[in-house]
């Protein structure tokens, strides 16, 4: 029979023994060689996780005669709330079920972060469970990328729009519009659904904000049920009856290269391609790249690079009459 996971209490099998590993085909599942290798490699990486936290790391007193560095098995399943007997057959490789309750216990108190916590749930064969949206830090070598792209506007971002780094180009390409949401990012989706058409930056936005609504449906779909992401749907809600029917249309799209069309109340129109790549290590972080779409966009991209990060304090009056040629 299979072990069941209750916290705090382990189910023999009829027989009384452990039950062996692999030995029994489960109908849909990774065929036996690659389960066994699997849960060889969540046996492996468990001790060693183990291995590295120590008694003062979760607020236990160091004890004495420990003949192996970080905490014991027992130690772990106490503070994880689980059976010993169900976390050693776990750290044996054992055939026994875990769910992502309990590996998110286990996950804790190893201390483990984002990446190595979905490496225990893909181990373990559950689904990684998702988890409130992250205030990510962006490395100072991200920084110096994006710096050393001027004078091309480049910015980076998460899956919610949220801007989290950018470089002094493309502040001074939204420096007329600099709208947040109400948890203080800088976002471009709210910008672009909220800014009065004078201070808008997009030029075609007609053609790119059911696109970008459609992009932010697809990753809506990895955060259903997040405080985060849907406190920050509904305010789009509340304050754009467009983006409310954009919504309810249920369309879904994927992040590609497009042209977009921006106005600079100082430089004028700029035709530039946007290309999207990715950033390891930040779950759902993208680089923006705009890059000219012909000689005279790359001339005014460089004008507006010259201006600096403010855009010599680009203002808007809410009476433009047209894009500056």
């Amino acid at each position: 029979m299979t072990v069941v996971d209750t916290p705090g209490t382990v189910k023999p099998p009829v027989s009384g023994k452990p039950p062996a590993a692999g030995r029994h085909p489960v109908a849909g599942a990774a065929p036996a060689g690659r389960r066994d290798r699997r849960r060889t490699e969540l046996a492996d990486f468990l001790r060693a996780r183990r291995a590295r936290v120590s008694p003062e790391d979760v607020g236990l007193p160091p004890g004495l005669r420990r003949r192996t560095p970080g905490l014991r098995r027992e130690e772990v399943a106490q503070l994880a709330g689980v059976g010993v007997t169900w976390y050693t057959w776990l750290e044996q490789g054992r055939r026994i079920n875990a769910s992502a309750q309990v590996l998110t216990a286990v996950a804790r108190v190893l201390l483990l972060d984002a990446a190595e916590r979905a490496h225990l749930f893909r181990l373990a064969g559950v689904a990684v469970r998702p988890t409130a949206f992250p205030d990510p830090v962006l490395d100072p070598s991200t920084q110096l990328i994006l710096d050393a792209l001027v004078p091309l506007p480049a910015a980076v971002s998460n899956s919610r729009y949220d801007v989290l780094g950018w470089n002094s180009t493309y502040e001074a390409l939204f420096a007329a519009s600099r709208a947040r949401t109400a948890d203080g990012w800088f976002n471009s989706l709210w910008c672009t659904v909220t800014s009065p058409e004078c201070c808008n930056p997009f030029l075609n936005r007609a053609e790119q904000l059911p696109t970008m609504v459609a992009v932010l449906r697809g990753a809506y779909g990895r955060h259903v049920g997040e405080p985060a992401w849907e406190e920050f749907v509904q305010s789009l809600r509340e304050a754009s009856e467009e983006f409310r029917e954009l919504w309810a249309r249920q369309e879904v799209s994927s992040r590609r290269t497009s042209l977009k069309v921006f106005w600079h109340p100082r430089v004028g129109v700029m035709r530039l391609n946007a290309t999207y790549l990715t950033i390891p290590g930040i779950p759902e972080a993208y680089v923006a790249v705009y890059t000219p779409d012909g000689p005279e966009d790359r001339a005014r991209v460089e004008r507006l690079a010259a201006l600096g990060p403010g855009g010599r304090t680009a203002t808007c009056d809410h009476a433009r009459t047209g894009p500056t040629e």
